[in-house]
């Protein structure tokens, strides 16, 4: 499945069959929060958070790759991701996009 963030894919022609998405709701575990509090204090980058968006992200992807592959698309064109906070220690992660055919 080819993933372009761009609208076309140059020197491909394709029909459009819809938007596809993943979602995932990650929440923060005990030892990643306690870690994440103390890292406050100096600063610096997160690295527990930053290991658990990376895997929401991975599993959004792999959902909507696989939405996509049900309809038979070729390639999703104009991939998303977005990220909100749903309640104090969890986030949900989307990724979306246009699922299309080669013609």
């Amino acid at each position: 499945m080819k993933l372009v963030s761009i609208e076309t894919i140059p020197g491909q022609n394709f029909e459009v069959i819809g938007v596809v998405k993943g979602t995932i709701v990650q929440s923060k575990n005990f030892g990643r929060d306690f870690m994440a509090g103390m890292k406050t204090l100096v600063g610096g980058e997160i690295v527990g958070y930053t290991e658990m968006l990376t895997e929401a992200r991975q599993i959004a992807t792999k959902r909507m790759v696989d939405e996509a592959e049900q309809l038979g698309a070729d390639a999703i064109v104009g991939l998303r991701y977005s990220s909100s906070a749903i309640m104090q220690g969890a986030a949900e992660v989307m990724a979306y996009g246009t699922a299309v055919k080669f013609i």
